[in-house]
């Protein structure tokens, strides 16, 4: 079954933030940090390293 990554990622995000229960800016923080680096030098070492 091949699921789009934008779509496990939705799920993954909604699930974790409904079970776990992070304080907002955690949240804040963490999806602007990742925008961040992908956007950055860093975008293709952090790439290699998730694969």
């Amino acid at each position: 079954m091949d699921v789009p990554l934008w779509l496990a990622l939705i799920v993954v995000g909604y699930l974790g933030v409904k079970l776990v229960r992070p304080p907002w800016w955690l949240v804040a923080v963490l999806l602007l940090g990742g925008y961040l680096i992908a956007g950055s030098v860093l975008g293709p070492v952090v790439g290699a390293a998730v694969k």
